[in-house]
C-alpha cells in the first residue's frame, strides 16, 4: 500500500472512532435530560400507539414539516428520501455476496435507484440552500454553520454523481479498500482526485456530525413534544428528579 492508502486508513478509523463516540455520548445525554413538563405539541395522541404512530409518520412522512410548508417539506423530503436510497445503495461497498440481505441490496431497483436519486438529492439540497438565502425570517436565524453544512453535503452528493455518470473508478479496487476496512484486510485506495475529495468529505462529515445539528436525527425520538401522550388529566407527570424532592430519596 502507498502511503496515502496508509492516511486514509488511519483518517477512517478516527472518523468512525469520533462518530460513533460523539453519537452514542449525545443519546445518553439526551435520554438523560428531564422532562418536568408534560408538552406534547398539540394535537397529540392519548394513548402510547398513538405515539408510536406519531413518531412513525413524523420520521417518514416529516408530518409536522408538511403542516407547516409544504414548499419546504417538498425539498426536505426529496433529499432525505433520496439519501435513504444512495445509502442502500452504497451497501454494496460494504458486504459481500455471502451476506444474508445481499439480494435486496444487489438488484436492478435498488442500484439504479440509488444511482439517479442523486439528482433528487442535489435538487433537495439546492432548494434548502436557497431557502437559507431567499426567506427572511429563515436567514436572519440562519448561521454559517448552516450553510456550510448544507455545502459540504452538497459537495458530497455532487462529487458522488460525478463519479456515477462522467468520471468512472475502480469500483472493484473501492470495494476491496472499504471491506479492508471492516476485516483489518488493508488495500489500496484508487488515487482519482474526485473520489479522493468525496471521500475527504464524508470523513469531515462524519467527524463533525455529532456537534452539528445533523443530531436531529436521533434527537427527534427524545423530543419531548413528540414523544408525550397527551394526558396530564388523567395522570400526573412528574420528572424522576422531582419524584426524589417528594420522596425524599
Amino acid at each position: 500500500m502507498n502511503a496515502l492508502s496508509w492516511v486514509y486508513v488511519i483518517l477512517f478509523y478516527l472518523a468512525m472512532l469520533i462518530l460513533f463516540v460523539g453519537v452514542v455520548r449525545k443519546i445518553i445525554q439526551y435520554a438523560r435530560t428531564p422532562a418536568p413538563l408534560k408538552i406534547p405539541t398539540t394535537p397529540a395522541p392519548v394513548t402510547k400507539a398513538g405515539v408510536v404512530w406519531r413518531m412513525t409518520t413524523e420520521v417518514v412522512l416529516f408530518n409536522s414539516l408538511f403542516k407547516a410548508n409544504r414548499w419546504i417539506w417538498i425539498f426536505g423530503w426529496m433529499f432525505h428520501f433520496a439519501l435513504l436510497l444512495a445509502f442502500l445503495r452504497h451497501l454494496r461497498y460494504v458486504f459481500t455476496p455471502n451476506f444474508l440481505l445481499w439480494p435486496l441490496i444487489d438488484n436492478w431497483l435498488v442500484l439504479n435507484a440509488g444511482k439517479y436519486a442523486a439528482y433528487a438529492m442535489l435538487f433537495g439540497l439546492l432548494g434548502l440552500l436557497a431557502r437559507r438565502f431567499l426567506v427572511d425570517r429563515v436567514r436572519y436565524i440562519s448561521s454559517p454553520s448552516d450553510y456550510l453544512m448544507l455545502v459540504l453535503i452538497l459537495g458530497i452528493a455532487g462529487t458522488g454523481t460525478w463519479m456515477s455518470f462522467v468520471n468512472h473508478i475502480d469500483i472493484i479496487q473501492l470495494k476491496e479498500f472499504v471491506l479492508g476496512l471492516f476485516t483489518l484486510s488493508w488495500q489500496p485506495l484508487p488515487t482519482d482526485a474526485v473520489l479522493l475529495t468525496h471521500l475527504s468529505l464524508v470523513l469531515t462529515l462524519m467527524v463533525i456530525f455529532p456537534i452539528s445539528k445533523l443530531l436531529h436525527a436521533p434527537g427527534v425520538f427524545f423530543s419531548p413534544t413528540r414523544n408525550q401522550v397527551d394526558n396530564p388529566r388523567e395522570r400526573r407527570h412528574i420528572a424522576p428528579w422531582a419524584r426524589e424532592l417528594e420522596t425524599g430519596n
